[in-house]
């Protein structure tokens, strides 16, 4: 696990580089998708957090421009212009109001809790991945390898991964054929045949966020640290790019809080 080379994020607590050990485990092909999720909300009622609070994290650039000059800043962060709190936005509306899922069932679900995905996972008999298995996963068997199929970004100039191509944020050149989500089961797999877990979108894990935890606890199944403030998310984005946000690599880390929702985040399971 983790990554010592010059793309590494210390701050992140990617390294040092480290053997862990997981039990066997069984793990989705893919992300959750629209249609099952939607299976899930009809079977039970559920309603996801981004619903109960009435708005969710939206990308300013999946809005028309139109759209985009009428919006207020109540809730924005100025660090992160990029992003806008969208009123009316959910898994249902990944744009807000006059946005559908019509032509995405097979996309990511989005605009999904770290609660919400816990709680999808716990109905399907499964659970989020600890970060040890999401790792060891994604890696497709391969040892020590920067991307999910090896070193370089592009081989051979084709395009893998759903991430930011051009100048971020302003201009996306769809070079790899995406500007938001892709479905589920684009570009080629990785060696245990699991689609985009580089790009696309991020991946809650079970664990809870830390930089130092794996220093000095036993690396035998871990599972992180038994409480905090985040939760960790693997794997990149469809907004990750070399200038801001080179996070798709398979040692990459993020963190969120349990109760935050955003277009670019969502979720696959595994089973003991």
């Amino acid at each position: 696990m983790g990554s010592d080379d010059p793309d590494s994020r210390t701050e992140d607590g990617e390294g040092p580089v480290r053997e862990a050990r997981v039990d066997a485990f069984e793990v989705d092909r893919t992300a959750v998708t629209n249609r099952d999720f939607a299976e899930f909300v009809d079977a039970t009622g559920y309603r996801t957090q981004a619903e109960a609070f009435g708005w969710s994290y939206v990308f300013r650039g999946l809005l028309p421009r139109s759209k985009q000059r009428r919006l207020s800043r109540n809730r924005d962060i100025d660090a992160v212009p990029w992003w806008h709190a969208m009123d009316g936005a959910s898994w249902r509306r990944p744009e807000g109001p006059g946005s559908a899922l019509k032509g995405r069932m097979h996309h990511p679900v989005v605009h999904v809790s770290w609660h919400d995905a816990d709680a999808y996972c716990r109905w399907a008999g499964k659970r989020l991945p600890t970060e040890a298995e999401w790792e060891y996963a994604a890696r497709g068997g391969l040892t020590g390898k920067r991307l999910p199929w090896g070193d370089e970004l592009t081989p051979e100039g084709q395009h893998l991964c759903n991430i930011w191509q051009g100048t971020f944020p302003d201009d996306n050149t769809l070079a790899d054929g995406y500007l938001g989500t892709a479905p589920v089961e684009s570009y080629r797999p990785n060696g245990f045949g699991l689609y985009n877990v580089a790009g696309n979108v991020w991946e809650w894990c079970s664990d809870f966020y830390s930089v130092d935890w794996h220093r000095t606890h036993p690396l035998d199944n871990p599972p992180g640290p038994v409480a905090g403030e985040t939760k960790v998310l693997k794997g990149g984005s469809y907004l990750c790019h070399d200038s801001y946000c080179n996070r798709y690599r398979v040692a990459a880390r993020y963190a969120n809080t349990p109760d935050s929702a955003t277009g670019n985040a969502g979720f696959r399971c595994v089973r003991s």
